[in-house]
Parts: structure tokens; sequence; C-alpha cells
């Protein structure tokens, strides 16, 4: 379905001021030097201002942030969209000759799916004690909005099992970078002097990129491809570079603040979570992350010599977090975004396919 850009007036100034709010944690995040600062900063900003307005709070109508509020997508889905363009702009033909090694790591994700589902069922279910289904629908790496509804069709408690879905791309997002940050040896992101495009890009071909950008939002949608507002826009930009149409590079700029809004948004989803909830959330999420970083790394280090790939760039393939957020990761990192992206985006069908399976068969069971 194609988005309405539509938004009520009352939340326009809403949206401006968090968007402010994180724009500032992501300037105070590259100051400090933290990685992906215009995304992590945005995140950890708006969700101290969301927990801590919430607290001052008196009664829900005198709240800052209403406990209702939710991100409006649609205006993040432009954002997203102007990602999806710069990863795009990165596929070359050497990518696409290096497919045929992915296979390995293809078959590694078919196995990784199952095993992380069953190991974070075990997490939510025997430590957290969560009902069955809670458990179940918590546990899927991947496929929130998938695992969302069929959890609600059987019976979950939608409170702990959003929370632990919102949990687990919010921790990846931000554990990963610091640890690769750890593990490399200097901040990734443009904290690192990095940047998304060149330093000296400027405002020429931007015309163009947008409407890239706008016409690829619009097929997405229209063709029902998966992760639309990302995978659209990015076919279209590689579609574009790689027959030498037009050059889409954007200034510097443009990709920091489409972090920021991503940012923001993921830091709008601790609205409405009680402290209590949200600790035992974070816990859980900690373990259940953990636990799926560590079997992605396992696997990333015996696929090395099989694919050729680095160890970094496989770990991001394997990483349970959200496409757009994990190509960003890789687009810091110098890995391949567009190989990033493919694996994310099979990993996600494959756990759609597999929280089908797991519905079905808790149907039968009742």
């Amino acid at each position: 379905m194609i988005p309405q850009f539509q938004i009520h007036p009352r939340l326009i100034f809403l949206h401006l001021a968090l968007i402010l709010l994180g724009s500032i944690g992501g300037f105070i995040a590259q100051a400090l030097g933290l990685p992906l600062p215009f995304i992590l900063g945005s995140l950890i900003g708006v969700a101290i201002f969301a927990q801590g307005a919430e607290l001052l709070a008196k009664t829900p109508e005198t709240a800052l942030i209403p406990p209702d509020f939710k991100f409006n997508d649609n205006f993040r889905a432009i954002f997203i969209a102007v990602i999806g363009v710069a990863i795009g702009t990165k596929i070359t033909m050497d990518v696409i000759m290096a497919l045929p090694k992915a296979a390995y790591s293809f078959a590694a994700l078919t196995l990784f799916v199952p095993l992380t589902f069953w190991t974070n069922y075990l997490i939510f279910r025997r430590v957290g004690k969560y009902d069955r289904p809670t458990a179940l629908f918590s546990g899927s790496p991947g496929g929130l909005y998938e695992a969302i509804m069929f959890g609600e069709k059987t019976g979950a408690d939608m409170r702990q099992l959003m929370v632990a879905q919102f949990l687990r791309v919010i921790l990846v997002v931000t554990m990963l970078p610091i640890g690769m940050s750890i593990y490399i040896g200097h901040p990734v992101g443009s904290s690192a002097g990095l940047s998304f495009a060149a330093a000296d890009t400027g405002y020429e071909h931007l015309p163009v990129a947008m409407l890239v950008v706008f016409l690829g939002l619009f097929l997405g949608f229209r063709l029902h491809l998966p992760a639309a507002q990302l995978v659209g826009p990015l076919l279209l930009g590689g579609i574009v570079t790689l027959s030498g149409m037009a050059v889409l590079d954007m200034p510097p700029w443009t990709l920091s603040a489409a972090q920021v809004v991503i940012g923001t948004s993921l830091g709008t989803r601790f609205v409405g979570l009680s402290p209590a909830m949200l600790i035992k959330g974070i816990w859980l999420a900690f373990l259940s992350v953990g636990s799926m970083l560590l079997i992605g790394t396992a696997m990333a280090v015996l696929l090395q010599p099989l694919t050729g790939e680095h160890v970094d760039a496989l770990l991001i393939s394997f990483a349970p977090g959200g496409v757009t957020e994990m190509a960003l990761v890789a687009l810091s990192l110098n890995a391949s975004p567009a190989f990033v992206t493919l694996h994310h985006l099979y990993r996600i069908l494959l756990t759609v396919v597999v929280i089908g399976q797991v519905a079905k068969r808790f149907g039968d069971a009742d």
C-alpha cells in the first residue's frame, strides 16, 4: 500500500521538536566520539527525554509526549529511502559477480534463523518466565510486525512482546557499532572521520537523487517489495548508477539528517513504558541479542575462508537488527551495504516463513 503522507497539525510541532532534540543528541555524540553518532545520539537523547518526561508528568494528559504517541512511519519512510538510494549507488559489478560466493552465507542464515529463534524462546520462557505465546514471538530474530500480528492472534502479552521486539532492534543498533569500534580500535561512522558521501559533494546532483528517492519509494510500495521504503529506492538507485544514466551523489548532511530521523523514531519507542517493564525488557533483550551476536560471530568466522568476505561484513549480515540500520553500519565500515542488505532481506523473509509455521503449529496444538 502506497503511504499517504498526512500528519495531524498538532503533531507536526512535536515531531519537529523531537527531531531537533535528536539532532542535538547527534552532535553531542559526535563530539564524544561515539560510533554512528547521529543515529545513536538521537536515539539515546530522545529515549532519555521520553522516559524523563513521563516520570515528571503528574497525569498522562500533562505529559510532554502522549503515552500513545507513535512517530509517523510515512515521514520516516522518506529518510529511509534516502539511505536506500545511497546504498544503491554502492551496487557495482564487483558486488554482482561476488553473489555466487554468498551461497555459503545464505545457507548459514537458513540455519541461523531457527537456531536463534529456539535460543531466544528458551531465554524468554525459562529466564523471563513469559507465557508460551509471548516467549515464542518475542524470540523472533526478525519480522517485527509479523511477530506482533501472530502474537496478538495467539493471545501473547502485547506489551511484553512489543518491548522485546523493539528492544531487539535498538540494542543491536547500539551494541554492534560499539562492539565493532572496540574490535577495530577506533569509532565507526562519521565520528571516526568516515562519511557516507564524498566530503566535496555539492548540490548539483541532489535534484536527480531526490527524484530517484521518491520514485523508488513509490515503486517499492506499488510493487509490494519487502522493506519497500528501503528496497525500492535501493534497486532504482542501483539501476541508475550501473546504467550510467545519472550520478546520484548527495551532500553528507542529507545522510546525517536521515540518521537523525531514524534514530529519533527509534527513541520514541520508549514512550509509555514503565521503568519496571523497561528494566526487565532490557535485561532479557541483552541476553537475547548477546546470544544471537555470539552465534552470528561464530558463523562469520567459519564462513570467512569460504566466502572471502571480511568477518565484520559477515557479522553485520547476521546481526538481527533492522535492514536500514544494519546497512548504515555497513556503510560506515566501508563494507558492501548491498551484500549486507541482501542477507537481511533473506533473513527477514525466512523469519516470516518460520513465524508462520510456528503460529500454525501453535494453533494446531491449541
